[in-house]
Formats: C-alpha cells, structure tokens, sequence
C-alpha cells in the first residue's frame, strides 16, 4: 500500500447476504468492496455481515446489527461506513441520524473512484452527469447531513453551492451535460468514420484484469496501468500490425457487479467503442478465484449493450500469478477447481469450440505469440471480405494456427 496510511480515512463495510446465498459469498462481496475503498483512499479497520430473508427496509441492517456498528464507529474512530449495496434516500438518512456517521453506498463509492479517474473533459462529463442522477433523488435533508462531513470519499464532484439549488436548476445543469455529451459523441463518431475499414478490436472485462497493460504489450503503447480497481476511464485506441495485417485495439472502461444502470448510460459514448468493435477481446484474471463469476458479470452487462453476438476471445491473464491447490496422489475423490492446474483449466476452455480461448501472462508476455496469431486468424477474416481485391500476403506462420 503505498498511500499515505495517515490520509486514509477509517472505514468499516457492512454487507447484507440472503439466507439461500452460500457462506463463502458474502465475503467474497466484501473483500473487492475493501479494494474499492481502498482504491478510494481508506482504510478498512473492520467488517460487519448479516444474513437476513430480505433487507430492512428503514435501516437495510437489523437493529441489533445497527447497533453493534453504532459502538464499534464510536469505539474506533470511524470516518465512513461504506454499504456493500444501494442505499434508498431515507435509508441512508436514517442510519447516518443513528450512526452520526457519514455512510455511503456501493454506487455512490464507485462514482467517487470515477470522479478520482476522470481526467479528460468527456469523462468528467460523464461522471458528472451520473453523479447528479444519484444525488438528485438524495437532495432532502442532504445538507442537514453534511453539515458535520468536510470533504473525503463520497463528497468528491458537485459542490455544496450547487447541490443546495432547487431541483430545477440541477436538472438544468444535467440537460447542458447530456448536450455536451453530445456534441463529445458526435466528434467521437466523426473519428470513428475517419478510421475506414479497418478491423476494430476492444478490450474488455472485469475491472483490473489486466487490460491495459495488456494493451501496452500488443500496441507498443504507453497507456496507464495500475493495480486498483477503475484504473482507465477514457477509451485510448491505437493502431497496431501483425505481421503486416493492420487493425484498431480500443481499450475501455472496466465493468464491476452491480454497475449502476445510470453508469452505463453516462458512459453511452466510451461503450459505443464495445458496440462497434469488430472483436472482443475478453481479458479474465485467472489468479483470482471468482473468474468465472467476473465472465458472468461481462457477459451479462454485454447483453445490456446489446453487443453480445460478437466474436469473443477469452484471454486468460496472470498465469504467473495463478495458484492451486494440489491434489494428494491417494485422494481418490474427484477433482474440484480448487485442485485445478493451469493445464486443466485450458483442456476446460478449449474444448468448449464455440469461443476462442488463450491464457497468457501480460506482465510476464508469456503466451502473447500464441494470442497475436489467434487475433490475426480472427482478425484476417474480417479483412478479407472488406479488402476482397486487395493483393495481400498473409505469412505463414500467423495463418497456420496451431
């Protein structure tokens, strides 16, 4: 951790699972909600977790709960309680009244980690367009609530003096941003024309799988990387050959579970990039033990782009990093993913036909020959029903895919 541990604010995280949810599925919830707020700035000096048939609809915890979060807060000088799911407008006031704490939700937290990554003028715009779609319903009695908070995560992005004007005028601040957004989508799409024909690819996948620097492997590019969650908010697209096969590879904003739905519109323009690819190339962390949770979580938020029917490759990052528990030579019982190697895990995808699979390990560039001749196979039969009188060599040793 390489913050400064005395700028981090006190967090504790509350999570809430279902009776019919597995045990070990609350915890997992918790642990990336952590690495959000500590992508955010703090410090997570505690969890508390209930299993319920259904949240509390006044305080989402139940009293008893509530109350052991109360004494802890006062106990340990806790700067912010951080809920795993989203908070209605009176829940969130209520609690904050019990707590006399500043208390988020996962939505709202996400959308600070944005306010913290947007750097180009489209993705402040964004970002601040989705940071008015949540507050907005939020405004009543807001002020009474922050009148005790100064600064600090959830706070980052609209201001005090702006949020205290009527609804109408935010809605009017909303209507220039969504017209700005505009006018960024339409010089987005003159760019797009300008590319012609050219094979576009996407990067996509669950939030810090290693994309980008996946993208600086195959593009020679300089593109920022960094082990935290929303570490790329803007599309940076570059133009890269193999062998002397040219195409676009875009690399695009990280996708989470339970993404806000007003997130996704806000970003309409930085997705259109997932829309209009030719390819998607999905990047999974295969170290981390709900992988096939996160393609899920991808697969899913494609369908609600519309942009499912693509052609996929699965690209399988971080073999370097990539542990499992290895099987005692007299356990008879059969293997569980636990136990799976590497190996295992590619005779499972690679037999599946329908969708291309490769795993390789960026950092390292360890499979990346094997990825850029998978790519070129796919990408070749793109291009030759764009260019089909173009005279064209294609090199043996891309086209001949093993």
């Amino acid at each position: 951790m390489n913050q400064n541990r005395n700028a981090l604010e006190r967090a504790v995280l509350v999570g809430v699972s279902l009776k019919s949810d597995p045990d070990e599925k609350i915890n997992e919830y918790l642990d990336e909600l952590e690495f959000l707020a500590y992508t955010a700035g703090a410090e997570v000096i505690g969890r508390f977790k209930q299993r319920l048939e259904r949240p509390n609809p006044s305080t989402y915890v139940g009293m008893g709960k509530l109350n052991e979060i109360r004494d802890f807060v006062r106990n340990n000088r806790i700067n912010i309680v951080i809920f795993d799911d989203d908070l209605s407008p009176s829940q969130q006031a209520r609690i904050e009244d019990y707590l006399k704490a500043k208390v988020i939700d996962r939505t709202r937290l996400i959308l600070d980690i944005f306010a913290m990554r947007a750097k180009t003028a489209i993705a402040k715009a964004q970002v601040e367009l989705a940071q008015y779609e949540y507050l907005l319903p939020r405004l009543r009695g807001m002020w009474k609530h922050l009148e005790r908070q100064r600064g600090g995560i959830g706070l980052r992005g609209p201001g005090e003096k702006e949020l205290e004007t009527d609804r109408r005028h935010i809605r009017e601040h909303m209507a220039r941003l969504r017209r700005s957004l505009k006018k960024f989508e339409n010089q987005k799409n003159i760019q797009r024309k300008s590319r012609g024909k050219l094979v576009r690819v996407a990067l996509i996948g669950y939030t810090n799988v290693g994309k980008s620097t996946l993208m600086n492997v195959l593009a020679k590019a300089d593109v920022f990387a960094e082990n935290k969650l929303f570490a790329t908010l803007d599309t940076t697209t570059r133009k890269v050959v193999i062998g002397n096969l040219p195409f676009l590879i875009s690399d695009t904003v990280g996708f989470i579970r339970k993404l806000p739905t007003h997130l996704i519109e806000s970003f309409k323009s930085t997705l259109d990039e997932v829309r209009e690819a030719d390819i998607l190339l999905h990047v999974v962390d295969i170290s981390h033990k709900e992988f096939e949770e996160h393609i899920r979580v991808v697969s899913k938020t494609l369908q609600e782009l519309k942009a499912a029917d693509k052609p996929v490759i699965l690209v399988f990052n971080k073999i370097d990093l990539y542990q499992y528990q290895p099987k005692d030579e007299f356990d008879l019982t059969p293997k569980t993913k636990e136990n799976f190697t590497i190996q295992d895990w590619e005779k499972t995808y690679l037999a599946h036909g329908e969708t291309k699979a490769v795993f390789i390990s960026a950092k390292e560039k360890n499979g990346i020959d094997r990825l850029r001749q998978l790519l070129y196979h796919e990408i070749r039969k793109i291009h030759i029903t764009r260019y089909p009188y173009e005279d064209f060599l294609y090199p043996d040793d891309y086209l001949e895919l093993k």
